[in-house]
């Protein structure tokens, strides 16, 4: 009986710890302190390698909850004051990097990728440390660095100064979701173009339940940076243009996943305007997509499914829903573990289902839960998902997170998405 109290004191305090916030005053200023790094291996190691520093004008994240509540992303960053050792800032977020890992590229050639993470901007000397889970879901340091913010090094200047326009006012940036636009593969002579597909993009999202209640926290800003040529990259129909941020289909050789590997020149229009998520919008008719949690989310402008893939795609970069589909073809190979839980909020294995939504599940539905008909309605824990037939459970029969449905998230992506929204707006 003494054990089980003193871990439940134990638990409290970790629970107490994890939620106490910083004062953004106390360590910050309203800036973005960008940290550009190479990261560099194959399918069985990585290395991370300093690039850059840079200040950027604005801060656009949260001021109150700086320390991450959630268990997301393959990935962490954690700020630390240097004098203390008090954890001051973290995400989690994950990369594109990780993804080739488990890609058959990546078993034969060694490759690198440009990555970024941002931060505020600190007043006083800081630790950042980049962690990365093992294979069973352990955080382990990756990279360390301390930064003095008086370093003459970082450098101050953003590149190209584009216009923009805020498309969406919901209020302050600190206390919304701002969603920053880019265009790839729209000249100057589309602009125009440009304009009227984001107000049609918008449309689609705010059509979007959890995003249409919440129309009031939500920011939106286009910024018009111009690309030489219009379209984009087809490699496999050896198409090939002179776009802003070098987008381009057949992604890990998939034909549909439009992705882009030039994060550097992507951060440097983004910083035009406070934002939190990066959204691109390519100008093809073309079908394809992607998001990676905190990196970035990716849809072209034309095809008759693009408003399903901007919100499922933004379902990954914002709030890490997993793919809960296992019939199409991908680029990635056992890419769940399925010996441990794993941390996207919208898929179990099973090993910890009371940590996910077992609570959601009414008493009359069976675990696993047939494809009965009968239970289409329901939460349960259907099998199949994140790329596999076997082993891997999702919540509902059908969810815009598995099939081509805008405004069908199941009750465990709605609550997800909501959760983040309350965690980014919270005064």
């Amino acid at each position: 009986m003494k054990k089980y109290i003193f871990i439940q004191i134990l638990i409290l305090i970790f629970s107490f710890a994890v939620n106490a916030q910083v004062s953004f005053d106390d360590y910050f200023v309203k800036k973005t302190l960008r940290l550009d790094y190479i990261q560099a291996g194959d399918a069985n190691s990585s290395v991370i390698y300093f690039e850059q520093m840079k200040c950027e004008p604005y801060w656009g994240g949260t001021v109150k909850n700086l320390v991450d509540k959630f268990n997301y992303g393959e990935y962490r960053l954690c700020v630390n004051d240097l004098s203390t050792g008090k954890l001051i800032y973290s995400r989690g977020y994950s990369t594109l990097f990780q993804e080739w890992q488990t890609s058959d590229e990546a078993k034969t050639l060694p490759r690198s990728f440009y990555e970024t993470v941002v931060f505020p901007f600190p007043k006083k000397p800081v630790k950042i440390e980049l962690q990365r889970r093992n294979r069973d879901g352990k955080l382990e340091k990756k990279f360390e660095l301390n930064i003095n913010p008086e370093d003459y090094f970082i450098r101050e200047e953003i590149p190209v100064k584009y216009d923009f326009k805020k498309t969406h006012d919901g209020g302050d940036p600190n206390s919304k979701v701002d969603i920053v636009i880019i265009p790839d593969g729209y000249s100057k002579d589309d602009m125009e173009k440009f304009d009227a597909d984001v107000k049609r993009f918008m449309g689609y999202f705010f059509s979007c339940s959890p995003y249409k209640e919440n129309k009031n926290n939500f920011n939106f800003w286009a910024v018009y940076a111009p690309s030489e040529e219009s379209g984009t990259d087809i490699p496999g129909k050896r198409v090939y243009k002179n776009t802003i941020v070098n987008a381009s289909f057949y992604t890990f050789n998939t034909e549909r996943y439009l992705m882009t590997t030039d994060v550097r020149k992507l951060r440097d229009i983004a910083a035009n305007v406070p934002y939190d998520q990066i959204m691109i919008l390519v100008n093809s008719p073309m079908y394809g997509g992607g998001g990676v949690f905190n990196y970035y989310s990716i849809v072209s402008s034309d095809d008759s499914y693009s408003d399903y893939v901007m919100c499922h795609e933004f379902g990954h970069s914002f709030g890490d829903l997993a793919d809960e589909y296992w019939t199409s073809d991908v680029a990635v190979n056992d890419y769940f573990n399925q010996k441990i839980e794993p941390v996207q909020p919208n898929i179990t294995t099973m090993v910890d289902f009371a940590s996910k939504w077992k609570n959601l599940v009414d008493k009359d539905v069976p675990v696993p839960t047939p494809n009965d008909p009968k239970y289409y309605n329901k939460v349960g824990a259907f099998e199949g998902g994140g790329y596999v037939e076997k082993g891997i459970f999702r919540p509902k029969f059908d969810c815009t997170m598995k099939s081509r449905s805008r405004d069908n998230f199941c009750p465990v992506c709605r609550k997800a998405l909501d959760e983040m929204i309350k965690f980014y707006c919270d005064k």
